[in-house]
Formats: C-alpha cells, structure tokens, sequence
C-alpha cells in the first residue's frame, strides 16, 4: 500500500495536470457552481455532509469524501478523485483537530478565489490533542450548523431566507427525535456508571449526564492506535469483571484486542453492551437517522442493566 505521502503527492499531481493550479490563487475554475447552478460543498467526512446537505437542500451539492464506514479518517489517502472534488469546491468543510491532517494539504494544494473553509476544531477553539469528535457532542453540532449557514449566507446572499428556513427545519423537525431520545436518557439514567472504549462516546456520555468510569487515557489510547498502558487495562477490565458499570460501549469500527478482551468480559458479567461508530453507518444514513438508532440502542442497553 503507498502511503499516505506519496498517495497526497500522487493527488496533487493529477490535481495540477488537470487544474493548472499553481502556488498562487486561481480565478474560479468553473467548478464552484455545478452545470445545475447550485453552490459545490465538499465535507471532508460524511457525518458533517450529512448536516450541511440537509441545510443546503437544492440550492448546495454537497460531496463527502470519506463516506465508507471501514475507512479510518486518520489515516485516509485521498485519491485523485478527491483532489479534483475539493479543487471545485467554495465551502469546504474539515474536521481538524488532528482528525484529518490530509484535507487541509489537499486545500492547499487547490486554492480558489471566495473559496470558505470551515474548520470544525478552530471554530471551536479546540486544538491537536483535544477530542476530535466532535460531532458526538450536541452543543459542537449546533455550532457547526449555525456557522455552516452564515457561511451559505456569505456565499450565496440570494440564498439566506431559504437557508433560515432549512435550518428551522433542520433543528426543529429533523432532529426532534435526537433531542428527545437525549432527554430521555438523561431524566432515567443521569448518574449510570458506563464504561466505553472510545473517546468518541466521551463528548455524548457527558451530554447525557452519564457517569464514565473508563480512564480516559485508555479510551484516547485505542482511538489514537497507541498502546494503552497496564494500569488502563488492569482498571478496565476490573470494572468489567466486577460489575463497577451497568453498560459498556464500544465503537463497532474500531475492535482492538484490548476492546475484544473487554467485550468478552462484559458479555461474560452479563453487561449489557451497546455499539457506536466512528462514521454514518449504513453510509446512506443521514445524521439523525444514525444517531437516533445509536441513542435507541443506548437507551435499550440501560433499560435491561437497570430494570428500568
């Protein structure tokens, strides 16, 4: 497999010959409205895709370049394909916070004049190191929605009533059942003990007034790819064995041996266990719809531990 160097080396390649993009800003290539008129968005991840397609509606054509649910983001080789998509793109949506180092050179590589870049992490003050999933915290996403929409606003002026309208819709109507299954678990089951094997569930877990009990540094360790220390493992599966949490939540993406071995434990302690993933899964999900159905299997999962 090439790596990830000379996969964005081959990219910016083809980008160029068939671009004739250079250092220097180029004029709109004619890719920043499709033959249809509508703005051209790319989302550098589909979870984010998902919500600015939703807000865009037919006035945007929103492209995600991951949108395969066994791809790793982190460690992602865009193709030339993916070049020439963010090359037209005048709103690019990344999610920074170390998450996906490879867009930004990809940007990079295709400046275009007016073009607006969203970066999630800097939007919200976070930086390489912090949690980059963001989109598993509630208040993140509505600050994401809200700066997705003064972006269509300062792209496409003649657009603004109809994007205020998508996004009343939006918040209102489509993520209705994401903001009551939140609510639910949060009136029934603040203060559960949990464990978890991802930091992706950490940002939603305290949303919903979960008490987590894995260290962190264990669940940071298995989303980073590093090796998670004996002290983490020793406390983990302690709390497995010893039925220290009511539930355990694993990333269905992402089974290290260190996340089997705790799996098994939980299964064998009769914990009831519920499963997340990194990305849309089914990809053809929107957000809410994904969402909702990892919330529902939260709340099934805390409804057999506590018997209520």
């Amino acid at each position: 497999m090439k790596s990830s160097r000379t996969a964005l080396a081959t990219a910016f390649l083809v980008l160029l010959g068939a671009t004739g993009v250079t250092g220097c800003d180029q004029s709109d290539p004619g890719g920043a409205e499709g033959a249809n008129g509508r703005l051209q968005v790319v989302a550098a991840e589909n979870f984010w895709g998902s919500i600015a397609a939703q807000l865009g509606g037919d006035r945007t054509e929103v492209s995600s370049i991951i949108v395969n649910p066994s791809t790793d983001p982190h460690s992602y080789e865009p193709s030339a394909r993916d070049a020439r998509t963010i090359a037209g793109a005048k709103l690019a949506i990344v999610n920074g916070i170390g998450y996906d180092n490879w867009a930004p050179k990809l940007l990079a590589a295709s400046p275009l004049a007016g073009r607006k870049v969203l970066n999630v992490g800097d939007l919200l003050g976070l930086k390489e190191g912090d949690n980059p999933h963001q989109w598993y915290s509630p208040a993140s996403v509505q600050r994401v929605i809200a700066q997705i929409v003064a972006d269509y606003d300062r792209l496409d002026p003649a657009g603004a009533a109809y994007y205020a309208q998508r996004e009343r819709t939006v918040e209102t109507v489509d993520l209705a059942k994401y903001d009551k299954l939140r609510r639910e678990i949060r009136e029934r089951y603040a203060g559960t003990p949990v464990g978890y094997s991802e930091s992706i569930f950490r940002p939603l877990g305290e949303d919903l007034h979960l008490r987590l009990l894995t260290p962190y540094s264990f669940a940071k360790a298995v989303a980073e790819g590093t090796d998670v220390t004996a002290e983490d493992k020793e406390a983990v599966d302690r709390q497995a064995k010893d039925r220290q949490i009511e539930v355990w939540v694993f990333n269905g993406q992402n089974v290290t041996p260190d996340v089997q071995r705790v799996n098994e434990l939980a299964k064998a302690a009769g914990i009831p266990i519920a499963t997340v993933t990194e990305t849309l899964d089914p990809a053809g999900d929107t957000f809410e719809q994904w969402q909702v159905a990892e919330l529902e299997g939260l709340l099934k999962a805390l409804e057999e531990a506590t018997g209520r």
